[in-house]
């Protein structure tokens, strides 16, 4: 921070950060009207690829979202997570490992998004939204959607950490995992993006 700036609260955007993705997180867990009731589960009965692709596709969805901006290239990195769990469906122990290989390949699949699109250098974000990500983006405060505009100006790594804290409710040893970083990077990062956030918001809202 050059000499003369003004102190940015952090906590205060720190607490803002996490209203807006854990409501998002809210948002995405109800059940979509869209898509048909699933019949009752059997107790005992094994978990199958379409349970999981039922019970954690959106979110998985919306996390993408919130890496790479369009909906239309999030939607493709979760199939592609999808059809690489269903390569690998044999060697997962349960559903906490499924769920843990879906979350990396999704933040591996958004990173090799992010890179194409830097060497290609003429990438401008469509922010264009399929309808239940607009519906979800409709149903947040000006202040949540200020956040959600600040987190798409982060490098990729400070934008992960966020949003696998935050949106994915995830701790410090499940976001090293996922982003195959490590536990004090993952904190060091947390600690830079939040500065960012805070400065981004603080710069738009003219200092307020």
């Amino acid at each position: 921070m050059g000499a003369g700036a003004n102190p940015v609260d952090t906590g205060g955007y720190e607490s803002t950060v996490e209203r807006t993705l854990s409501r998002l997180r809210r948002i995405d867990s109800r059940p979509d009207p869209a898509v048909a009731a699933p019949p009752p589960q059997v107790p005992g009965a094994p978990l199958t690829l379409a349970d999981l692709y039922r019970d954690h596709r959106m979110r998985l969805v919306r996390l993408a979202v919130l890496l790479v901006d369009e909906p239309a290239t999030a939607e493709d990195v979760v199939q592609e997570a999808f059809a690489g769990l269903h390569r690998h469906w044999a060697g997962l122990r349960d559903e906490a490992a499924a769920v843990g290989y879906l979350r990396t390949a999704v933040v591996n699949g958004s990173r090799s998004v992010l890179r194409r699109r830097r060497t290609a250098r003429e990438y401008v974000a469509p922010h264009q939204v399929n309808a239940r990500s607009a519906e979800s983006l409709a149903m947040l405060s000006a202040e949540h959607q200020a956040v959600v505009d600040a987190l798409g100006t982060l490098p990729p790594r400070q934008r992960e950490v966020l949003v696998l804290r935050y949106y994915g409710g995830l701790s410090e040893a499940e976001i090293a995992e996922a982003a195959g970083i490590t536990r004090g990077t993952v904190k060091s990062t947390a600690s830079r993006a939040l500065d960012a956030v805070a400065r981004v918001m603080a710069e738009r809202s003219g200092g307020r």
